[in-house]
Protein backbone atom coordinates (compact mmCIF):
# COMPACT_ATOMS: atom_id res chain seq x y z
CA UNK A 1 0.00 0.00 0.00
CA UNK A 2 0.90 3.04 -0.17
CA UNK A 3 1.72 6.11 2.57
CA UNK A 4 -1.92 6.85 3.50
CA UNK A 5 -3.59 8.07 6.29
CA UNK A 6 -5.41 5.53 6.88
CA UNK A 7 -6.32 3.15 4.80
CA UNK A 8 -9.72 2.32 6.14
CA UNK A 9 -11.05 5.74 5.61
CA UNK A 10 -9.37 7.13 2.18
CA UNK A 11 -12.28 7.27 -0.16
CA UNK A 12 -10.39 4.73 -2.68
CA UNK A 13 -10.44 2.35 -0.51
CA UNK A 14 -13.08 1.88 1.54
CA UNK A 15 -13.79 -1.13 0.65
CA UNK A 16 -13.67 -3.81 3.56
CA UNK A 17 -13.93 -8.16 3.36
CA UNK A 18 -15.02 -9.84 6.87
CA UNK A 19 -13.76 -13.78 6.87
CA UNK A 20 -12.39 -16.27 9.16
CA UNK A 21 -13.39 -18.93 11.02
CA UNK A 22 -17.43 -19.56 11.95
CA UNK A 23 -18.14 -18.65 15.26
CA UNK A 24 -15.23 -16.09 15.77
CA UNK A 25 -16.99 -13.02 15.43
CA UNK A 26 -17.66 -11.78 11.60
CA UNK A 27 -21.26 -10.80 12.23
CA UNK A 28 -20.70 -9.73 15.54
CA UNK A 29 -17.66 -7.11 13.39
CA UNK A 30 -20.28 -6.60 10.53
CA UNK A 31 -22.88 -5.05 12.50
CA UNK A 32 -20.83 -3.03 13.69
CA UNK A 33 -20.12 -1.75 10.74
CA UNK A 34 -23.67 -1.21 9.44
CA UNK A 35 -24.26 0.43 12.70
CA UNK A 36 -21.77 2.88 11.46
CA UNK A 37 -23.10 3.85 8.06
CA UNK A 38 -21.40 1.42 6.22
CA UNK A 39 -23.57 -1.24 3.06
CA UNK A 40 -23.04 -4.28 4.63
CA UNK A 41 -23.45 -8.09 2.27
CA UNK A 42 -23.49 -11.17 4.22
CA UNK A 43 -22.56 -14.47 2.82
CA UNK A 44 -21.79 -12.63 -0.71
CA UNK A 45 -20.29 -15.64 -3.16
CA UNK A 46 -16.86 -14.27 -3.81
CA UNK A 47 -17.46 -14.48 -7.75
CA UNK A 48 -19.84 -11.38 -6.66
CA UNK A 49 -16.88 -9.15 -4.84
CA UNK A 50 -16.14 -7.39 -8.08
CA UNK A 51 -19.59 -6.90 -9.01
CA UNK A 52 -20.04 -5.24 -5.18
CA UNK A 53 -17.17 -3.01 -5.55
CA UNK A 54 -18.67 -1.15 -8.70
CA UNK A 55 -20.99 0.13 -6.36
CA UNK A 56 -18.03 2.09 -4.95
CA UNK A 57 -17.86 4.10 -8.26
CA UNK A 58 -21.60 4.83 -7.95
CA UNK A 59 -21.87 6.19 -4.81
CA UNK A 60 -24.37 9.28 -3.64
CA UNK A 61 -27.87 10.04 -4.04
CA UNK A 62 -29.98 10.71 -6.36
CA UNK A 63 -29.11 14.47 -6.61
CA UNK A 64 -25.24 12.93 -7.38
CA UNK A 65 -24.31 14.23 -4.01
CA UNK A 66 -22.48 11.75 -1.89
CA UNK A 67 -23.82 10.60 1.74
CA UNK A 68 -22.52 12.41 4.82
CA UNK A 69 -20.54 8.80 5.39
CA UNK A 70 -18.66 8.69 2.05
CA UNK A 71 -18.49 5.30 -0.04
CA UNK A 72 -17.83 2.54 2.37
CA UNK A 73 -18.59 -1.05 1.41
CA UNK A 74 -18.25 -4.52 3.58
CA UNK A 75 -18.70 -7.88 2.65
CA UNK A 76 -18.64 -10.68 4.70
CA UNK A 77 -17.54 -13.88 2.57
CA UNK A 78 -17.00 -17.27 4.61
CA UNK A 79 -16.95 -21.10 4.44
CA UNK A 80 -20.81 -20.90 4.03
CA UNK A 81 -20.26 -20.65 0.15
CA UNK A 82 -18.98 -24.06 0.05
CA UNK A 83 -17.70 -23.95 -3.24
CA UNK A 84 -17.87 -20.78 -4.40
CA UNK A 85 -15.18 -20.07 -1.35
CA UNK A 86 -12.12 -21.43 -3.77
CA UNK A 87 -12.87 -18.54 -5.75
CA UNK A 88 -12.12 -15.96 -2.97
CA UNK A 89 -8.60 -15.55 -4.02
CA UNK A 90 -9.44 -14.98 -7.66
CA UNK A 91 -12.11 -12.51 -6.65
CA UNK A 92 -9.46 -10.59 -4.59
CA UNK A 93 -7.11 -10.70 -7.41
CA UNK A 94 -9.39 -9.10 -9.68
CA UNK A 95 -10.67 -6.54 -7.62
CA UNK A 96 -7.05 -5.35 -7.03
CA UNK A 97 -6.45 -6.02 -11.02
CA UNK A 98 -9.77 -3.14 -11.45
CA UNK A 99 -7.33 -0.40 -8.59
CA UNK A 100 -10.06 -1.31 -5.70
CA UNK A 101 -7.82 -1.87 -2.54
CA UNK A 102 -9.60 -4.51 -0.43
CA UNK A 103 -9.17 -4.77 3.52
CA UNK A 104 -8.97 -8.20 4.16
CA UNK A 105 -9.94 -8.70 8.15
CA UNK A 106 -9.68 -12.25 9.53
CA UNK A 107 -11.37 -13.37 12.42
CA UNK A 108 -10.12 -15.83 14.54
CA UNK A 109 -10.60 -17.40 17.76
CA UNK A 110 -9.10 -21.38 19.69
CA UNK A 111 -10.45 -24.51 19.00
CA UNK A 112 -11.68 -23.93 22.87
CA UNK A 113 -13.47 -20.82 22.60
CA UNK A 114 -15.22 -21.87 19.12
CA UNK A 115 -16.14 -25.34 20.56
CA UNK A 116 -17.75 -23.37 23.26
CA UNK A 117 -19.57 -20.98 21.34
CA UNK A 118 -21.03 -23.21 19.02
CA UNK A 119 -22.29 -25.75 21.75
CA UNK A 120 -23.50 -22.73 23.46
CA UNK A 121 -25.99 -21.86 20.79
CA UNK A 122 -26.95 -25.63 19.77
CA UNK A 123 -25.61 -25.24 16.31
CA UNK A 124 -23.64 -27.39 13.99
CA UNK A 125 -20.29 -26.36 12.46
CA UNK A 126 -20.69 -25.75 8.67
CA UNK A 127 -17.91 -28.12 8.02
CA UNK A 128 -19.02 -30.86 10.64
CA UNK A 129 -21.16 -33.14 8.36
CA UNK A 130 -21.66 -36.56 10.08
CA UNK A 131 -18.22 -35.85 12.04
CA UNK A 132 -17.52 -33.85 15.66
CA UNK A 133 -18.00 -30.46 15.65
CA UNK A 134 -13.84 -30.43 16.45
CA UNK A 135 -13.52 -32.47 12.70
CA UNK A 136 -15.74 -29.45 11.40
CA UNK A 137 -12.95 -26.87 13.03
CA UNK A 138 -9.95 -28.43 12.49
CA UNK A 139 -10.86 -28.55 8.54
CA UNK A 140 -12.00 -25.19 7.70
CA UNK A 141 -9.34 -23.81 9.75
CA UNK A 142 -6.90 -25.67 7.18
CA UNK A 143 -9.03 -24.26 4.60
CA UNK A 144 -8.85 -21.04 5.46
CA UNK A 145 -4.75 -21.22 6.36
CA UNK A 146 -3.12 -19.18 3.75
CA UNK A 147 -6.26 -17.01 3.44
CA UNK A 148 -5.42 -15.91 7.28
CA UNK A 149 -1.69 -15.55 6.62
CA UNK A 150 -2.48 -12.96 3.57
CA UNK A 151 -5.42 -11.16 5.65
CA UNK A 152 -4.10 -7.42 6.33
CA UNK A 153 -5.80 -6.97 9.74
CA UNK A 154 -6.00 -10.59 12.23
CA UNK A 155 -8.94 -10.26 15.04
CA UNK A 156 -8.77 -12.94 18.08
CA UNK A 157 -11.64 -12.71 19.73
CA UNK A 158 -11.16 -15.68 22.19
CA UNK A 159 -10.80 -13.78 25.00
CA UNK A 160 -13.82 -10.96 24.02
CA UNK A 161 -17.36 -11.14 24.87
CA UNK A 162 -20.03 -9.35 22.23
CA UNK A 163 -19.38 -6.10 24.00
CA UNK A 164 -15.83 -6.07 23.85
CA UNK A 165 -15.09 -7.28 20.40
CA UNK A 166 -17.79 -4.38 19.51
CA UNK A 167 -15.60 -2.10 20.92
CA UNK A 168 -12.43 -3.69 19.44
CA UNK A 169 -13.39 -3.02 16.07
CA UNK A 170 -15.11 0.28 16.33
CA UNK A 171 -11.60 1.80 17.71
CA UNK A 172 -10.49 -0.48 14.48
CA UNK A 173 -12.52 1.61 12.21
CA UNK A 174 -12.52 4.64 13.58
CA UNK A 175 -13.91 7.80 12.13
CA UNK A 176 -12.69 9.86 8.90
CA UNK A 177 -10.95 12.46 11.11
CA UNK A 178 -9.47 10.02 13.75
CA UNK A 179 -5.73 9.71 14.27
CA UNK A 180 -4.46 7.51 11.55
CA UNK A 181 -2.84 4.92 14.34
CA UNK A 182 -5.26 3.51 16.71
CA UNK A 183 -3.52 1.23 19.11
CA UNK A 184 -4.87 -1.10 21.60
CA UNK A 185 -3.10 -1.76 24.61
CA UNK A 186 -3.90 -5.24 26.70
CA UNK A 187 -3.12 -7.01 29.52
CA UNK A 188 -2.94 -10.13 30.13
CA UNK A 189 -1.74 -12.86 32.24
CA UNK A 190 0.70 -15.02 30.86
CA UNK A 191 -1.00 -17.92 33.02
CA UNK A 192 -3.87 -17.74 30.63
CA UNK A 193 -1.92 -17.58 27.13
CA UNK A 194 -0.46 -14.78 25.06
CA UNK A 195 -2.83 -12.90 22.79
CA UNK A 196 -2.91 -14.26 19.19
CA UNK A 197 -3.41 -11.03 17.81
CA UNK A 198 -0.63 -9.16 19.77
CA UNK A 199 2.17 -7.55 17.42
CA UNK A 200 4.33 -6.77 20.46
CA UNK A 201 4.47 -8.42 23.41
CA UNK A 202 5.88 -7.10 26.83
CA UNK A 203 6.61 -8.92 29.81
CA UNK A 204 6.43 -7.05 33.03
CA UNK A 205 7.40 -9.95 35.64
CA UNK A 206 10.75 -8.53 36.39
CA UNK A 207 9.27 -5.69 38.63
CA UNK A 208 8.06 -6.89 41.71
CA UNK A 209 4.96 -8.50 42.45
CA UNK A 210 2.31 -6.61 44.29
CA UNK A 211 0.33 -9.95 44.93
CA UNK A 212 2.94 -10.75 47.72
CA UNK A 213 1.84 -7.53 49.44
CA UNK A 214 -0.81 -8.53 51.39
CA UNK A 215 -2.02 -4.53 51.83
CA UNK A 216 -2.30 -4.41 47.30
CA UNK A 217 -3.04 -7.74 46.73
CA UNK A 218 -7.08 -7.01 46.88
CA UNK A 219 -6.53 -3.92 44.72
CA UNK A 220 -5.85 -3.91 40.88
CA UNK A 221 -3.18 -1.84 38.56
CA UNK A 222 -6.20 0.25 38.09
CA UNK A 223 -6.47 1.93 41.18
CA UNK A 224 -4.02 4.55 42.52
CA UNK A 225 -2.60 2.73 45.51
CA UNK A 226 -1.30 -0.25 43.32
CA UNK A 227 -0.64 1.99 40.33
CA UNK A 228 2.01 4.32 42.38
CA UNK A 229 3.45 0.66 43.52
CA UNK A 230 4.38 -0.46 40.48
CA UNK A 231 5.56 2.57 38.91
CA UNK A 232 7.82 3.60 41.84
CA UNK A 233 9.61 0.23 41.05
CA UNK A 234 13.28 0.24 40.02
CA UNK A 235 12.96 0.08 36.20
CA UNK A 236 9.39 1.08 35.51
CA UNK A 237 9.93 4.35 34.46
CA UNK A 238 13.16 3.34 32.59
CA UNK A 239 10.58 0.46 30.59
CA UNK A 240 8.22 3.23 29.69
CA UNK A 241 10.57 5.63 28.32
CA UNK A 242 12.55 2.87 26.30
CA UNK A 243 9.42 1.28 25.23
CA UNK A 244 7.83 4.50 23.74
CA UNK A 245 11.46 5.16 21.91
CA UNK A 246 11.45 1.85 20.57
CA UNK A 247 7.56 2.41 19.59
CA UNK A 248 8.43 5.42 17.38
CA UNK A 249 10.19 3.68 14.52
CA UNK A 250 7.47 0.72 14.72
CA UNK A 251 4.64 3.10 14.55
CA UNK A 252 6.26 4.99 11.53
CA UNK A 253 6.77 2.13 9.60
CA UNK A 254 3.04 0.98 10.17
CA UNK A 255 1.74 4.50 8.65
CA UNK A 256 4.15 3.65 5.64
CA UNK A 257 2.86 0.33 5.17
CA UNK A 258 -0.77 1.76 5.50
CA UNK A 259 -1.64 -0.25 8.80
CA UNK A 260 -4.20 1.67 10.91
CA UNK A 261 -4.25 -0.54 13.47
CA UNK A 262 -1.94 -2.07 16.44
CA UNK A 263 -1.97 -4.51 19.45
CA UNK A 264 0.18 -4.23 22.26
CA UNK A 265 -0.09 -6.69 24.70
CA UNK A 266 1.76 -6.50 28.12
CA UNK A 267 1.67 -9.45 30.76
CA UNK A 268 2.43 -10.28 33.90
CA UNK A 269 1.96 -13.62 35.64
CA UNK A 270 -2.27 -13.09 36.23
CA UNK A 271 -3.17 -10.34 34.77
CA UNK A 272 -4.24 -8.23 37.80
CA UNK A 273 -1.56 -6.30 38.96
CA UNK A 274 2.03 -5.14 36.97
CA UNK A 275 0.34 -5.53 33.77
CA UNK A 276 -2.49 -3.36 34.01
CA UNK A 277 -0.83 -0.71 35.64
CA UNK A 278 1.84 -0.42 32.83
CA UNK A 279 -1.10 -0.42 30.51
CA UNK A 280 -2.47 1.96 31.86
CA UNK A 281 0.45 4.35 31.70
CA UNK A 282 1.83 3.62 28.58
CA UNK A 283 -1.79 4.06 26.89
CA UNK A 284 -1.99 7.34 28.35
CA UNK A 285 1.24 8.22 27.39
CA UNK A 286 0.80 7.13 23.61
CA UNK A 287 -2.50 8.25 23.13
CA UNK A 288 -0.76 11.74 21.79
CA UNK A 289 -0.58 13.48 18.43
CA UNK A 290 -1.45 10.79 15.42
CA UNK A 291 -1.90 7.95 17.82
CA UNK A 292 -4.65 7.14 19.39
CA UNK A 293 -4.96 4.52 22.29
CA UNK A 294 -7.70 2.18 23.91
CA UNK A 295 -6.65 -0.43 27.32
CA UNK A 296 -8.30 -3.40 27.60
CA UNK A 297 -7.80 -5.50 30.32
CA UNK A 298 -8.22 -8.91 28.70
CA UNK A 299 -7.78 -10.90 32.23
CA UNK A 300 -8.93 -8.85 35.04
CA UNK A 301 -11.26 -9.95 37.65
CA UNK A 302 -10.27 -13.87 36.21
CA UNK A 303 -8.91 -14.48 39.94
Amino acid sequence: MSDQADPLSSAASQLVIITGMSGAGRSTAANVLEDRGWYVIDNLPPQLLVSMASLLDHGGDDNGDEDSNGRRLCAVVDIRSRTFFAEFTEGLERLRAGNYRPIVVFMDATDEALVRRFESVRRPHPLQGEGRLLDGIVAERVALRDLRAAADVLIDTSGLNVHQLSTKVREMLGDDNSPDLRVAVMSFGFKYGIPLDADIVFDMRFLPNPFWNPDLRPFTGQDKVVSDFVLAQSGAEEFLERALAMLEPVFAGYRREGRSYATLAVGCTGGKHRSVAITEALAERLGTGRTHAVTVHRDLGRE
